[in-house]
């Protein structure tokens, strides 16, 4: 009898169900990816309005109540998917200032064009649900405690005596990034380097009493 059940069990999935059975190998972090690499493909292909339980789950191959367990609520998955694809831009260090300003600016105008682009548009119902804007979920995305790139770009100069030590603004220390993404939500398109350029050495370079360009004029 006891044999008798035992192989009705294997025919019947033993109570599993079979939308299941995929997931059940996967487990801990594995699983965790594997859901979260599902959520971002909905998310590039159906927005914020079609980023629900039931399209990530059937993606992933499992359950809702996989989901639930890891992320009660629908915000809470998204700000894990966001978190997992939001990678870090890489801060020079070239030995100066104004250089580490305008490659970090470049490298987020490579990086962030196309993703701000697309969480503009793709998160515009979540903006407007939430009551936030693109800036407050950026910092919402950041790892707590850690310095912002133009801060850690100013500590250098200090460091290196380039800049006095003395007390200064956050919004003049970051104001660079903030320009360009103002540009590039505005435009929704790379912002040119020129325009790079100009806000290092026209705007931010003399905020910080500094002179821009080093390079001599043209005779």
């Amino acid at each position: 009898m006891d044999r008798k059940r035992e192989a009705t069990g294997r025919r019947t999935g033993g109570g599993t169900a079979r939308g299941d059975s995929g997931a059940s190998r996967r487990r801990g972090p594995k699983l965790e990816d594997a859901i979260l690499d599902a959520a971002w493909e909905v998310l590039i292909e159906h927005g914020y309005h079609g980023f629900t339980f039931e399209a990530v789950a059937a993606r992933a191959g499992t359950s809702r109540p996989v989901l639930y367990r890891r992320w009660p609520q629908r915000d809470d998955l998204l700000l894990a998917t966001l978190t997992r694809f939001w990678q870090p831009i890489a801060v020079p260090d070239t030995g100066g200032l104004r250089d580490d300003a305008i490659g970090f600016l470049r490298n987020a105008n490579a990086d962030r064009a196309p993703t701000i682009t697309f969480m503009s548009v793709q998160l515009a119902d979540y903006f407007r649900d939430a009551g936030t804007s693109f800036s407050e979920l950026r910092d919402t995305l950041l790892p707590p405690g850690r310095a912002s790139a133009f801060e850690t770009i100013v500590a250098r100069a200090v460091g290196r005596g380039e800049l006095p030590d003395v007390p200064r603004p956050s919004r003049v220390v970051n104001l660079p990034f903030d320009l360009l993404r103002h540009d590039l939500l505005t435009t929704m398109r790379a912002v040119p380097d020129e325009s790079i350029v100009e806000i290092v050495d026209e705007v931010w370079l003399p905020l910080l009493g500094m002179s821009g360009d080093p390079s001599p004029p043209p005779a």
